[in-house]
């Protein structure tokens, strides 16, 4: 069967799935099994990367049709979902308003109770979404999700990524370590880049992977910094990699998240576990690139850091640097929400202000 025909196929699946959701509930596992990031449709998006350049976009592009169509078919049986439990809810709040009338005179006074309000229904978080709208682009890029423990050891958080005891790239990270094993032996991660290690132990390349996650450092909190933010990190490893292709990664996702128009540029950096290692920025999301207060006058905003993974990072978990290469980037999740609503002190992200939070 044709990657078309599965595609046709899934479509049909998924939209069976959706119509005949009978609430909100089963709705929301339908689209799960439908377009989530475990579904049929996400497994094809995986299989992108063995097909060729032309082959690619045009299943690409099938693949992104299909996901808009199943969406929309859940945002329409969420609609009527949300119409017939509203109509069903009014029917048994219903009341007898000449007997609410007697009881209102005979409660009438300084000590009367006033009816409460229903309480309105919450959201995702400002950084969940923004996570799981990146996600969503590099899965439909042909990346997986992965996940790993936030207690790390600390041979999978430093050592090895190219950061030995008592080396000096380990004094770019104020560390809250555990007490469990030997002392500094077991730590809160610092990145997300432990998961990138646990992957090339667990399987051969090629992997193409995107790891969003929970950090931890011991940051004094300021408008700029928080001891518990979010990053996201992507890791390539495969035959024939170069940095093209990073900045060919790069300048995508900045198209797809910020909207054409927008590019990335890189500049020579330096992290102990690539080689070589780079900077990257993107072009102003507030002036567009003439230049503001937002980037200083250059149209330009530094988001990350990337690089090709460093050959003694392939050693430590036995991949052959003769063979392979590949490259890695991340990037805070909090400071990329904050920068899009133009959110002046990253602190209001951690507070569960009502007013603050309905915004987004």
């Amino acid at each position: 069967m044709s990657e078309l025909s599965s595609l046709e196929q899934v479509e049909e699946q998924g939209r069976a799935r959706l119509l005949a959701a009978s609430s909100l509930e089963a709705l929301a596992v339908a689209a799960t099994q439908a377009y989530g990031k475990r579904s049929q449709l996400a497994a094809l998006t995986a299989q992108l990367r063995g097909l060729t350049p032309d082959e690619r976009r045009s299943l690409g592009q099938e693949i992104q049709a299909v996901r808009a169509r199943l969406e929309a078919v859940a945002a329409e049986r969420k609609a009527q979902l949300e119409a017939s439990q509203a109509q069903r809810q009014a029917r048994s709040e219903r009341l007898d308003l000449t007997e609410a009338s007697s009881l209102a005179s005979a409660r009438s006074g300084p000590l009367a109770e006033p009816l409460s309000p229903p309480a309105p229904r919450g959201h995702l978080h400002l950084v969940t979404q923004v996570r799981e709208e990146l996600e969503d682009i590099f899965v439909s890029m042909g990346f997986e999700v992965a996940e790993g423990p936030e207690a790390e050891d600390d041979w999978h958080n430093f050592e090895a990524l190219n950061m030995p005891p008592h080396h000096p790239a380990r004094g770019m990270f104020d560390t809250f370590y555990l007490k469990a094993g030997q002392p500094e032996s077991v730590l809160l991660r610092t990145h997300t880049s432990p998961v990138q290690i646990r992957l090339m132990e667990s399987r051969r390349p090629p992997i193409y992977a995107v790891v969003p996650g929970r950090c931890y450092r011991r940051d004094t909190p300021d408008a700029r910094h928080i001891p518990v933010f979010h990053q996201v990190e992507a890791l390539v490893v495969d035959e024939g990699i170069s940095m093209a292709h990073l900045a060919g990664t790069i300048e995508a996702f900045t198209k797809a998240f910020f909207g054409p128009g927008r590019h990335a540029r890189l500049r020579p950096s330096f992290f102990p576990f690539t080689e070589p290692s780079a900077e990257f920025d993107v072009t102003c999301w507030v002036c567009g690139g003439a230049g503001c207060r937002t980037c200083s006058g250059s149209g330009w905003v530094e988001l990350g850091g990337c690089g090709m993974v460093d050959p003694a990072v392939f050693a430590a978990v036995g991949v052959d640097a003769e063979r392979y290469t590949g490259f890695a980037w991340g990037f805070g999740i909090d400071r990329l929400a904050a920068a899009r609503t133009g959110l002046a002190d990253l602190r209001e992200l951690l507070y569960n202000d009502v007013r603050f939070l309905n915004q987004f």
